[in-house]
């Protein structure tokens, strides 16, 4: 019994399709999700999303949002969502550079936390792409 996963950004619906797991960055640790769990509502945190279908684990990059369980379906209502083929990685490292920079020259904390979320943003896409080319 397939699971129901929507990821939906406030752009567009990602992705609709039946699949057999998902794993999700939880603030709260990794969530894995099979059909028939437990009705759930959690905060997202940036990172890997992956689903499984078919044996095959297929990667999306987050930057944060709201996971809705319910039995036999999965929303995820995320801030952004890329799939690995949608990354530029060139993009994402000059993101990441420019994340750490911004780490040095920080004015206040908030600037500082602004910086953190956006290394973390970068990384997590130059992960999800390497993952990518790996499979390639």
């Amino acid at each position: 019994m397939p699971i129901q996963l929507e990821i939906v950004t406030a752009e567009r619906v990602v992705l609709s399709e039946e699949v057999d797991m998902v794993s999700a960055p939880s603030v709260e640790g990794r969530v894995g999700i099979l059909p028939r769990h437990e009705p759930l509502l959690t905060v997202l945190q940036p990172g890997e999303l992956h689903y499984v279908k078919n044996g095959v684990s297929m990667p999306y990059a987050i930057s944060g949002g709201f996971m809705e369980v319910l039995p036999n379906r999965v929303t995820i209502l995320a801030d952004t969502a890329e799939r690995a083929d949608e990354i530029d990685e060139t993009r994402a490292e000059q993101a990441r550079l420019q994340a750490e920079q911004a780490m040095r020259d920080r004015q206040s904390t908030e600037d500082l936390a602004r910086a953190e979320i956006a290394l973390r943003r970068a990384t997590v896409r130059l992960q999800v792409a390497k993952l990518r080319r790996n499979r390639q």
